[in-house]
């Protein structure tokens, strides 16, 4: 993956409260599972609202927001959570086993958004971990949300070698159980180099930042036909994927803070 997709996710929402759950709950809820929600209707008005929600502008269908948030109504609501990796200052939310460490017991980060990785590189940790995401993928489910957007999917590409492609598809698998459960579908989020395994994956449709900009457009597609939405953040990765997709993908172009309508640097055109 390009080191400048990692320079274009933006983050802003705060943990919901009361997120914490007990290290070794069970993975799956327990009621009966469900049918996965269908993903997001092909070529939909789309709006990506992850740094604060708003009323979204005419002609919308889809949207995505914060776990935090609640969902627009009336919409297809795409429930975004930081799934591989910490929020900022949030380490201590975390057992300290479950931050990813270096050989002299460092904390890994990624350090463009100061964001400590999580250690998913054996199953008892992805399991814990994916126990307490779980919870947020439930809380999702009980507001209302419709999908999953699971952010940082690519960690291991930032984790100098520590985890690998094969770490992040089983914790993705164990995510992708969770949502299903939950009766919701989920995204793959970027990470172009992984989109082929989607199936085995259980990945249902695909966000893609920038990949217009980096003509990876027809990757995603070749694997989940048109349910990919793609977010640009410049005039001419919009123009590229425009000219290239505006005809049968979701498309938007937004600033790089994915800031809310009303604030200084909103951004927000499509094809």
């Amino acid at each position: 993956m390009s080191c400048m997709r990692v320079l274009s996710r933006k983050y802003l929402g705060v943990l919901a409260a009361g997120s914490a759950v007990l290290a070794g709950a069970l993975l799956t809820p327990a009621t009966a599972s469900a049918e996965a929600a269908a993903p997001p209707p092909a070529h939909a008005g789309f709006d990506y609202q992850i740094g604060g929600a708003y009323t979204p502008p005419a002609g919308v269908g889809v949207v995505s927001r914060d776990h935090s948030a609640p969902p627009a109504p009336g919409l297809y609501n795409i429930c975004y959570i930081n799934a591989f990796q910490a929020q900022p200052g949030a380490e201590d939310e975390w057992d300290e086993d479950l931050l990813l460490r270096d050989d002299e017991g460092n904390v890994v980060y990624d350090t463009d958004w100061n964001e400590a990785l999580l250690d998913i590189s054996t199953g008892d940790k992805r399991q814990r971990i994916a126990a307490k995401i779980g919870s947020w993928i439930d809380g999702c489910r009980d507001k209302g949300f419709q999908a999953i957007e699971p952010d940082n999917y690519d960690s291991y590409s930032r984790s100098n070698e520590l985890l690998s492609s094969a770490d992040a598809q089983a914790f993705i698998r164990l995510l992708s159980e969770r949502s299903h459960a939950d009766g919701l579908a989920i995204a793959q989020k970027n990470t172009v180099e992984l989109a082929a395994d989607r199936a085995d994956n259980g990945l249902d449709f695909a966000v893609a930042e920038e990949c217009g900009m980096y003509d990876e457009c027809g990757e995603y597609t070749a694997a989940f036909g048109d349910h990919v939405i793609v977010i640009e953040y410049t005039d001419e990765g919009l123009s590229k994927a425009c000219a290239g997709w505006g005809g049968t993908l979701s498309i938007v172009r937004r600033d790089l803070d994915v800031a809310p309508v009303g604030s200084s640097g909103y951004v927000r055109e499509t094809c």
